[in-house]
């Protein structure tokens, strides 16, 4: 048997393959880009409006399912009180109890409608006052929202500002915004350090969780608590139903204005150029749910704000996440 190489003779004029024959390797298919999916499903689902008919039904199961509750209850104690007539008041003595916790209860929601309306009505007559150059429709504002913050230590000292340079002020938008410097700033500075948290920890959990719509239930109980929170800094104290609704206006805003979708210029300025090509679709994905919270963020502000922003500056969204993504992500 022989141990050197073994030569094989091509038969006739055949051409011994070459590398240059080989075909082309095909290209491997582009990464999708992080889009954001939990926020997107989040803006999409709550900006959605329920149908007539779908409202109709839910009413009616309600309805129904009250009907049946409180006939249950009473024929329940009618009962009880027929075979044990002092276990039958206690049972009663509870159920009226709980009926006047669930009265407190809406009359807190109704409050808090309320209020939220008030705001909304003293930033749309801050708006008319200063298109309109109203000086006289100004001071009612600022009356409105010294009224509104009477009592709160955090813009004691603003108010009181305010109050001693108000005579100084000749038009609406001095005056104006003079109280958006001296009595809105720490409520904003107090906004933005929400909106960081809320951005980070949506952004942290996209990363690093992989189980299947974590992302999406983490980015809504943090853009939920954010949006609540806007609201009781500017004075909203938003219930469970007020946050719902509040947290749909935002939502239905950035849909309707087309801000929940991303720019690639938004995510490099966050990332810094070109690192989402060397990260994880996962890291990628939560720098984009964390750039969109903020997003949110900053349209409740516009939404739970008693003045609109005139003179003090619009929160800058890539400011606002670079701050909050410091350190979680490297920059390569």
């Amino acid at each position: 048997m022989s141990k050197g190489p073994v030569l094989f003779d091509l038969e006739g004029d055949a051409k011994a393959p070459s590398p240059t024959d080989v075909p082309p390797v095909p290209d491997a298919a582009p990464v999708a880009a992080p889009e954001g999916r939990a926020m997107h499903t989040i803006a999409t689902l709550a900006a959605r409006r329920p149908s007539r008919l779908s409202r109709l039904f839910w009413g009616l199961l309600l309805s129904l399912l009250g009907a049946v509750v409180s006939i249950s209850a009473w024929d329940f104690v009618t009962s009880l009180l027929a075979q044990n007539p002092v276990l039958g008041y206690a049972v009663t003595g509870l159920i009226i109890a709980f009926a006047a916790v669930c009265l407190a209860l809406v009359l807190r929601e109704l409050a808090a409608f309320a209020r939220l309306a008030r705001i909304d009505r003293l930033h749309r007559r801050a708006e008319t006052a200063l298109a309109t150059s109203d000086l006289g429709e100004a001071r009612g504002v600022l009356r409105d929202l010294d009224r509104l913050y009477a009592g709160r230590e955090d813009v004691r000292w603003g108010r009181d500002r305010v109050q001693s340079l108000e005579a100084d002020q000749m038009d609406a938008a001095g005056l104006l915004g003079l109280a958006e410097t001296e009595i809105l700033n720490p409520l904003d500075l107090a906004a933005a350090r929400e909106i960081e948290a809320a951005a980070r920890q949506v952004a942290m959990v996209t990363a690093v969780v992989p189980l299947a719509f974590a992302d999406v239930i983490a980015a809504l109980t943090a853009n939920l608590r954010m949006i609540r929170r806007i609201a009781e800094i500017y004075g909203g104290r938003s219930g469970t139903l007020g946050s719902w609704r509040l947290a749909r206006a935002v939502m239905t805003h950035l849909v309707a204005t087309g801000a929940v979708a991303i720019g690639d210029d938004l995510v490099g300025a966050v990332a810094g150029g070109g690192v989402l090509s060397k990260l994880s679709r996962r890291f990628g994905e939560g720098i984009v749910n964390g750039a969109l919270t903020a997003r949110v963020g900053v349209a409740a502000m516009e939404v739970c704000r008693p003045l609109p922003f005139s003179v003090a500056k619009r929160p800058s969204v890539t400011r606002l996440v670079q701050r909050a993504l410091t350190g979680l992500f490297s920059k390569g």
